[in-house]
């Protein structure tokens, strides 16, 4: 059973996922929003276009390498974005990254997952956003948070691993930014280097 993680909160993917854990996936999900028509007539929908983003620090917090919309896989090929959607339409994961931990050079120690609103809406305003933490062996979700929050930002930085040893720590971040693209966010990121 996947852990829902709270802000701050913190757990071993050793622990969670067994020692055998190689390749995480960061899954993103969101709806689009629905407009309200005139008397409930004409409603239809507004397109929502976030974006995950994978970034990869070393020991002295300084950014290495980036996977994003623009860059879809990491210089080295340890990780990997799915491609960009950029309406939120279908079900499950709208887009992923995958992360081979084993594959990961090791200068880098800490991998920052965020995701940014490319149309500007407020996260308030998106339905059903979400993003998860699965074990590609045996496709097991390991941990899930409700990117569902009220507020008015465009850009949340939700979780990091670290690597300690042979084990990684998810450490669950959810703090709000604001921004179309991770570049806007690197100043808000320092604190949770």
């Amino acid at each position: 059973m996947p852990i829902s993680l709270k802000k701050g909160q913190q757990i071993s993917l050793a622990k969670e996922a067994g020692p055998s854990l190689s390749t995480v996936r960061m899954g993103l999900g969101w709806d689009a929003i629905k407009k309200k028509g005139f008397f409930g007539f004409g409603g239809g929908t507004v397109d929502v276009d976030l974006d995950a983003n994978a970034l990869m620090f070393d020991a002295g917090g300084t950014l290495v390498d980036a996977v994003w919309f623009r860059q879809l896989q990491s210089k080295d090929g340890s990780v990997r974005h799915s491609g960009d959607n950029r309406t939120g339409q279908g079900d499950g994961d709208d887009e992923t990254i995958t992360v081979d931990l084993t594959r990961l050079p090791a200068t880098v120690t800490t991998v920052i997952f965020s995701v940014n609103n490319y149309t500007g809406q407020d996260f308030g305003q998106v339905e059903n956003a979400y993003c998860r933490l699965v074990n590609t062996q045996g496709e097991v979700e390991i941990a899930r948070y409700d990117l569902s929050a009220q507020g008015n930002h465009s850009a949340m930085i939700l979780a990091s691993l670290k690597r300690q040893g042979s084990d990684w720590t998810l450490t669950a971040i959810g703090t709000t930014s604001r921004g179309r693209t991770y570049q806007d966010n690197l100043p808000d990121m320092k604190a949770y280097l």
